[in-house]
């Protein structure tokens, strides 16, 4: 729950911070001086690029979630038996362990999204956050019926 609301909390001082840089972009815009005008136009598109990538990362939490709250519900989440350091951390032996099962689960069943579901998860667990996210992204392209990119 602590997660949503610092989302949720980031998310709106982005939009707010978004809207000022607007306001500023458009302030530019009506100088009506070549240089100025440009960087207005400059400053009033930052914000909407920002407003796209900050829906697609919400959308994608969103449907993570889904699958999550699925997935539990089936009873088919990944226990976490993992072993951890001190400091909290998974032990990269152990995750590299369960990473390699993962694999071999989802390599049996390449068009399963419970199978892509937890290696996503295994990969996260080892710290490949660039490709946990792709491993995701798939779950949820299996899961919704829709074209997978390869």
């Amino acid at each position: 729950m602590g997660g949503k609301i610092t989302y949720f909390f980031l998310a709106t001082v982005l939009v707010l911070v978004f809207g000022v840089v607007a306001m500023e972009g458009v302030l530019l815009l009506l100088t009506g001086e070549p240089a100025p005008m440009g960087m207005g136009a400059v400053a009033f598109l930052l914000p909407c690029v920002g407003a796209w990538f900050l829906w697609q990362n919400t959308r994608f939490a969103r449907s993570a979630h889904r699958l999550a709250r699925e997935l539990e519900a089936e009873g088919g989440l990944p226990a976490d038996e993992q072993v951890r350091t001190a400091s909290g951390r998974i032990d990269r032996d152990a995750a590299d362990e369960a990473f390699a099962r993962r694999k071999a689960e989802t390599e049996d069943a390449p068009g399963d999204w419970r199978a892509w579901f937890r290696l996503a998860v295994a990969y996260h667990d080892a710290r490949d956050t660039p490709r946990a996210r792709k491993a995701m992204q798939r779950a949820i392209a299996l899961h919704d019926e829709k074209p997978v990119q390869v």
